[in-house]
């Protein structure tokens, strides 16, 4: 294949529609009235000039007139059909799983029993800095995010970008779903998305601190539901067991979490996952280094080509041929003025 073809082949137009409009021009010359030509000459001269300067005025006169518009209008339907570069094909992640995080944003989460470079932090933000990292490791995995507290919301469906998830649950605050938790609602919403995606492996993992307290939907319930539609959850209870820290001197006893254990035990036994005790920032690091061993399962995936956008080039040629014709047409009247 010679590099012009193989320009062409990388070439593909998002909007081929706008390329009707190229004969427009013709359509116009040939059915709108022609102004009549002028009878004679401004200035007559007493002598002829040679043809070769006449053929060169007259071909000068034709590029200002009419060859340059046109390119101009050429390049402007090519940019309106939006010409976009095809890059080398690539092939996505071959191997995988459907994986949901279901993060609980309760008022509970505030309880700064975390720490985090020797300094005391709220839960969330422990979370956002551990499962932050886990995100990046996630390559060739579909990602989703539930944040639930009174009610689940689903913000990122399964995806495989990985930092727009990561984005998305940096930018929580704790309360924005409410100050209660709503753990049944948060299962059955992550079991609902991931059957959409059909058969697969498909993994929840489910972070809370406290116990079912509101929603709709019961956890037994969504237990069962995970378990017909063939969904492995791993629970995961954060929070410390509680002790005593000093502010300003004094000894302040501070309470543990409130932690269903049973229940989310049960949920992960009864699904086939495994549930795990965060009591600290190291602990909760050590359970998503142990959710990183799932071993993934092949999956289809079609090579794709990136695409870029092109169309400004044409459409710079375009605007400096216009500007090109405009100013050879301006000394042109100046000439005869």
């Amino acid at each position: 294949m010679s590099p012009l073809q193989t320009i062409i082949a990388s070439i593909e137009w998002a909007q081929p529609w706008a390329l009707w409009a190229l004969p427009l021009p013709l359509l116009m010359w040939l059915l709108l009235p022609r102004a009549r030509a002028a009878q004679g000459s401004l200035l007559r001269l007493p002598f002829a000039l040679p043809p070769e300067i006449v053929q060169a005025a007259q071909m000068h006169s034709a590029a200002t007139t009419w060859v340059l518009p046109l390119l101009a209008w050429l390049l402007l339907c090519a940019a309106a059909a939006r010409p976009q570069w095809l890059g080398e094909v690539e092939s996505p992640p071959s191997s995988g799983r459907d994986l949901m995080l279901a993060v609980d944003v309760s008022g509970s989460m505030a309880a700064e029993d975390m720490t985090i470079g020797g300094r005391r932090v709220d839960r969330l933000t422990a979370v956002k800095r551990v499962v932050g990292d886990f995100l990046e490791r996630r390559a060739g995995d579909r990602l989703g995010l539930i944040l639930f507290g009174q009610s689940a919301y689903l913000l990122t469906p399964l995806t495989f970008d990985r930092a727009h998830v990561r984005y998305q649950l940096e930018t929580s605050v704790i309360g924005m779903a409410g100050r209660e938790t709503a753990i049944g609602d948060a299962l059955g919403l992550g079991v609902k998305r991931l059957r959409e995606r059909g058969a697969g492996d498909r993994v929840l993992v489910l972070l809370t601190d406290g116990v079912h307290n509101a929603g709709a939907l019961d956890p037994v319930r969504a237990t069962q539901l995970a378990v017909a539609e063939n969904v492995r959850v791993y629970t995961i209870g954060m929070g410390g067991d509680g002790g005593r820290s000093s502010v300003f001197g004094l000894q302040i006893a501070t309470p543990g979490a409130e932690i269903d254990e049973a229940s989310l035990q049960r949920i992960a036994e009864q699904t086939g996952g495994r549930y795990f005790r965060a009591r600290d920032t190291r602990e909760l690091a050590g359970i998503y280094a142990e959710l990183d061993r799932l071993e993934p399962v092949e999956q289809t995936a079609e090579p794709l080509r990136p695409r870029s956008e092109i169309f400004m080039w044409p459409l710079a040629a375009a605007l400096l041929l216009a500007f090109l014709a405009s100013a050879q047409t301006g000394r042109r009247q100046e000439a005869g003025a």
